[in-house]
C-alpha cells in the first residue's frame, strides 16, 4: 500500500507541473491574432560580385527571376495592424544555370523584422523579405521603389 500512495502523490505532482505549465502557455497563445494574407512579397536582392542590391515584387504562387535565382513565393503573411508590424513568407528559390539542372537553394520561412534567421548561403547572392503587401498599397506608398516582378524563362 505504501507503494500506491507514493505513486498516486507522484502522479499528482505531474499533474499539477502540467497544469501550471499549459496556464503559463495559455495568455501567451489566447491572444494571438491570425496574420493577414498579402497577395505580394516585395524582396531585396543582394548581388555579391556586382555590389547591386534590387528590390523587387513577387507576386504569390508566380516565379520571378533574379540572376539565376528563381524565386517562387507561396505565403505571404503580415500581421495585423493590432500587433507588432511582421510580414512573413514562404518562399522556394532554385537556380537556374545554363546547361545544368535546377539545384534547390532554399525552401523556407523569412521574416522581414529577422533575415539572418533563415538567411539564403550562397556565394553570389542573397534575396530577403522585405514586407508582404497587396497591389493597392503598393500604388500608394511613395516611400519604396519597387521594381515590376521580374520573369522568370
Amino acid at each position: 500500500m505504501p507503494a500506491m500512495a507514493s505513486y498516486i502523490k507522484a502522479m499528482m505532482k505531474t499533474l499539477a507541473a502540467c497544469l501550471f505549465a499549459g496556464l503559463l502557455v495559455l495568455p501567451v497563445t489566447a491572444g494571438t491574432a491570425k496574420a493577414d494574407p498579402r497577395q505580394i512579397a516585395v524582396l531585396q536582392g543582394l548581388d555579391k560580385v556586382t555590389a547591386r542590391v534590387s528590390t523587387f515584387q513577387a507576386p504569390v504562387d508566380q516565379t520571378v527571376a533574379f540572376g539565376s535565382f528563381r524565386v517562387t513565393v507561396r505565403i505571404c503573411d503580415r500581421t495585423p495592424v493590432t500587433e507588432a508590424p511582421e510580414s512573413t513568407a514562404f518562399l522556394e528559390v532554385v537556380e537556374d544555370k545554363p546547361g545544368q539542372d535546377l539545384q534547390w537553394v532554399f525552401s523556407g520561412w523569412m521574416f522581414a523584422s529577422s533575415p539572418a534567421v533563415s538567411a539564403i548561403e550562397h556565394p553570389v547572392y542573397d534575396v530577403r523579405v522585405l514586407e508582404c503587401a497587396d497591389q493597392a498599397e503598393l500604388a500608394a506608398r511613395s516611400d519604396l521603389e519597387v521594381d515590376p516582378a521580374p520573369k522568370a524563362n
